[in-house]
This record gives structure tokens, C-alpha cells and sequence, in this order.
């Protein structure tokens, strides 16, 4: 008989594609997920995209019915219901942190009434703040937050105490947290809130540190959704990409099929079971690079990005995934080359309806000074 699992947050984008993954290996899947208007438009209907073997409850993980409901008969789960966006949480700190840390307590709680063989939590990349770099003298130290006076002289890169700039490395794990939203704050909340309980109460846990995700199905209308995201409702709009600071900054994208193929081995891999891992590409990227392949992709050269020179509140220099141990415990080796992916992204993109709001986010930051 196949495995049941439950994914919150399964009609989402991740989510749904995680179901896709999970059905073509056996498994049952039902979702629960509260149809988010900012996500998913104001109708909050099923959407077409989630395949019509998906059980769909419609409900907040923050509902405890919802959630005891949503566990009855499941064997394990996976736990990506969350509010998603580093600027917005610098506002709606409320919703955030309810959705985010009290959505993960509820869950919790249902789960030490009705225990599962495995939870599997979604956790950022956001939650290192900067990446891990190295000094000038060949040492590896965490990057820290710049300046307030440095980022107001359009000074974007770290440097040390002696001035000197510091060149970037791929961040592994062990790299000490450094929160610098409240969205990042929440999901490093979620993620330690889910081993200490799970370690209690033993329920195998693993958290998942998520890279900058991109692909088929995300919310074009969302202006805080992943970058690639929002760069293609701006092209689809006639609009330039809007690049904060100069650009330069280096992030690492992982198509969502990816993704979902982290996921599921953290649910299979009994060795996984108590431990973090970064789900990356381990292939760092300039914003800038990325503004110009997708409008490449969607034959929209000739519109040129808008580079603000600005610093958003929250926003870091660069981060990208070492994913030596996801490859070593896991078994995890990303198969999506970013040229496909960008590819199979274009052509999906040719009858999406997108509404860019970037414009709206941008007035909204600015009014709040969450922009320097």
C-alpha cells in the first residue's frame, strides 16, 4: 500500500510540483493550503495546475481543526506553508509571524497527538544572511551586515575591518545564522522549532535550506515572489527588471524540479533524519545576468533593466548554496541545467497572464524608508 503524505502549502508553487514528484513515485498526497489571494487571485479556486489525484483541503495551518483534519490516516509530512517575501515582512511583521512561527507551532502540536514516520520542513537560504567569504589572507569568515553609511555611498561589496574587500564563497551549513528580516527570522524559527520538537518527541526531522527557486507555476502577480518570477511579469509587461543595488550581488538559482527531488530524499534517506541541508544549484549567478538571460529567453532585449542603485532593508550582497553534504548524506545531485530550465520557464510563460505590482512594492518600501 503507498505511503500517504501531507504537503502544506500543496497547491502552491513548490508544492504542487512536489506532489507531481511524490504521485510519479507511488506515494498518496493530500494538500492543505488556504488558497492565498496574493498567491493564488482573489477567486481562490483550485488551481488547474494540481494534479486532480491531490486531496485538497482548503485550510490555514494555523487552524488547529484544519490541521488534525489534515493529518488523519498520513504517514509523513512535508511543511511548506508560509508567507514568502523579505520586504513585505519588514511591514506585515504580524501576519508573518503568525503564519510562519505560530502556523509551525499548531502543526507541532497536532503532531505530537498524531505522530508521523517523518516531517520534512522548508527552511531558506535567507536565514545565513550574507554567505560565508574569504579575507584578502586566504581566511573564511561569515560575511556580516554592511554598513548603513556604506550602502548610502553606493559601496555594495563587504570588506573587513581594514577596508579590504572581501571575495564570496559557497556557504555551507555550518555557517552561522545571521537574521536580517523578519521573513528570515521566521523560517530559521520554523526550522530549529521543528528539530527541537521533533527530537522530543521523536519524529525523524529535516530541514531543507532552499536556494532561490525558480520555474513553472509561481505567482507572476506576486511582486514578492522569487526574482526570475518577477523579471518576467516586468518583460511580459512591456517594463524593465528593477535590479537593486548595482546588480552585482550573486545568488544561487535551482529549478523547482530540483526542488522537489531534495524533498523527496529527505523523506526516503533514513540517514537524513535530525540534520539541515541546502537544496542549491552550488552555481553562483550575478542579478544582472539573470535580468538579461530571461529577457533573452523571452526575446525582450531591448528593454533595459532598471538598475535603482538602491539598498532594500533585508536584502543581502551575495549567497550561494555548498551542497557537498545534500550530495554525500542525500544523494542529491541537481539535474536541471539553468539554460533549460530558463527555456522550459519561456515557454510556459507564453499564456500566463502576469500583472506586474512591482511598482506598488517599490512605493510601498519607499514610503516605510525600508529602502536606502
Amino acid at each position: 500500500m503507498p505511503k500517504k503524505i501531507l504537503i502544506t502549502g500543496g497547491a502552491g508553487f513548490i508544492g504542487s510540483h512536489l506532489a507531481d514528484d511524490s504521485l510519479r513515485h507511488g506515494y498518496e498526497v493530500r494538500a492543505l493550503d488556504c488558497l492565498s489571494p496574493q498567491v493564488h487571485g482573489p477567486a481562490m479556486k483550485r488551481p488547474s495546475y494540481l494534479d486532480p489525484e491531490v486531496e485538497l483541503l482548503v485550510g490555514d495551518v494555523r487552524d488547529r481543526d484544519a490541521v488534525r483534519r489534515a493529518l488523519r490516516g498520513v504517514d509523513a509530512v512535508y511543511h511548506l506553508a508560509a508567507k514568502v517575501g523579505v520586504g513585505q515582512s519588514m511591514y506585515q511583521i504580524v501576519d508573518y509571524t503568525e503564519a510562519n512561527n505560530t502556523g509551525t507551532a499548531v502543526l507541532l502540536e497536532a503532531l505530537v497527538e498524531q505522530p508521523v514516520e517523518r516531517l520534512v520542513v522548508a527552511s531558506s537560504m535567507s536565514i545565513y544572511g550574507e554567505g560565508l567569504y574569504r579575507e584578502p589572507g586566504g581566511a573564511a569568515v561569515g560575511g556580516t551586515e554592511r554598513p548603513l553609511e556604506q550602502l548610502k555611498a553606493r559601496d555594495w561589496e563587504l570588506r573587513n575591518a581594514r577596508g579590504q574587500i572581501l571575495s564570496p564563497l559557497p556557504t555551507p551549513e555550518s555557517k552561522q545564522p545571521a537574521l536580517a528580516s523578519v521573513y528570515a527570522l521566521s523560517k530559521y524559527d520554523q526550522e530549529r522549532m521543528s528539530l527541537v520538537v521533533g527530537r522530543a518527541y521523536q519524529i525523524p526531522t529535516v530541514a531543507l535550506r532552499f536556494f532561490n527557486v525558480y520555474g513553472t507555476r509561481q505567482a507572476l502577480s506576486n511582486p514578492y515572489t522569487g526574482v526570475l518570477a518577477i523579471f518576467a511579469s516586468q518583460l511580459l509587461n512591456d517594463q524593465p527588471p528593477v535590479i537593486f543595488e548595482d546588480g552585482g550581488q550573486q545568488r544561487d538559482f535551482i529549478n523547482v524540479a530540483d526542488i522537489a527531488q531534495g524533498c523527496r530524499l529527505a523523506l526516503e534517506v533514513k540517514e537524513a533524519a535530525g540534520q539541515v541541508f541546502n537544496i542549491g544549484s552550488g552555481v553562483q549567478s550575478t542579478v544582472n545576468d539573470i535580468a538579461e538571460r530571461m529577457a533573452r529567453v523571452l526575446n525582450k532585449e531591448h528593454i533595459v533593466p532598471e538598475v535603482t542603485e538602491q539598498y532594500r532593508v533585508g536584502d543581502i550582497r551575495h549567497c550561494f548554496a555548498d551542497i557537498s553534504l545534500a550530495q554525500r548524506v542525500l544523494g542529491f545531485r541537481p539535474q536541471v541545467d539553468f539554460a533549460q530550465g530558463l527555456t522550459e520557464l519561456a515557454e510556459w510563460l507564453q499564456g500566463q497572464i502576469a500583472v506586474s505590482r512591482t511598482g506598488e512594492m517599490r512605493a510601498e518600501l519607499n514610503l516605510r524608508g525600508l529602502t536606502v
